[in-house]
């Protein structure tokens, strides 16, 4: 691995561990509940995140390029939940324009196991040959667009491996209750956490995020279980506290607590 390389993935995951923030559900959703002006609902929140996912139309006008964190550029997109399939994605941006925009990283959706399985594969084999020459590392994102059934250990551990094959330098997937720990196994780069939809409790989002950590996971890319969240600095907090200093479930629990002033 290249000088590059290791820079970029050593400032998206300190001492080998991430918390990733994504911002980016607008870009097939629109205006998502808590991200109506993405700049406002992040500037409490940087303090405690280790990267920022999102797209370039974002980045530019609610980012500040002068007090920002590493940025994970999403480069897929051209589809929206008022479409008729969530998979039939494209790539966005060139690599012209990840570079312009000093992104650490790129992510790009992929859609295993949908009727555009094979372009969104190809969208990230290309986007690899791509980014590899200027030591960019693409992040893949196993997407299951409206199936969330497909959930389960080998599903998500068919589609991680298929990732890190295709060059994929990280991998950002669901957790599962059942044999995560095989998941992560059998995917030879990292893998990261996704958050899915919002959670019903934060004890729950505690839970699930420190039973991935244990299990090999090595951190987290949750956006709506946070923001969404009245208390949202106090679950970055908490959150923060099981990725990067492995505290127990209790002790992010009395972290979010305290800091919610529960």
């Amino acid at each position: 691995m290249d000088w590059g390389m290791k820079n970029r993935l050593n400032q998206l995951m300190p001492g080998g561990k991430c918390f990733f923030m994504p911002i980016d559900h607008g870009y097939f959703q629109g205006p998502t509940t808590g991200l109506e002006e993405p700049g406002k609902t992040i500037e409490p929140l940087l303090p405690y995140v280790d990267a920022l996912f999102c797209t370039r139309g974002v980045l530019r006008p609610a980012i500040d390029p002068l007090n920002s964190k590493p940025i994970v550029l999403r480069v897929s997109g051209c589809t929206s939940m008022a479409g008729k399939d969530l998979a039939n994605e494209e790539l966005t941006t060139s690599i012209d324009e990840v570079i312009r925009l000093n992104a650490a990283a790129v992510g790009v959706s992929v859609f295993i196991g949908s009727e555009y399985e094979k372009e969104t594969l190809k969208n990230l084999s290309q986007l690899v040959n791509q980014c590899e020459p200027y030591g960019i590392p693409v992040m893949a994102v196993t997407a299951v667009g409206k199936e969330i059934e497909k959930r389960e250990a080998r599903y998500l551990a068919l589609c991680c491996r298929i990732a890190a094959e295709l060059g994929a330098r990280v991998v950002k997937t669901y957790w599962c209750d059942k044999d995560f720990d095989k998941v992560v196994k059998g995917c030879p780069v990292p893998v990261i956490m996704a958050g899915g939809p919002k959670c019903k409790t934060e004890r729950e989002v505690l839970e699930f995020v420190h039973d991935g950590m244990q299990k090999g996971a090595v951190g987290i890319n949750l956006g709506r279980n946070v923001w969404q969240n009245p208390n949202s600095i106090a679950i970055a907090k908490a959150l923060r506290a099981i990725v990067h200093d492995n505290v127990s479930v209790n002790e992010a629990d009395k972290i979010f607590n305290e800091s919610a002033g529960k």
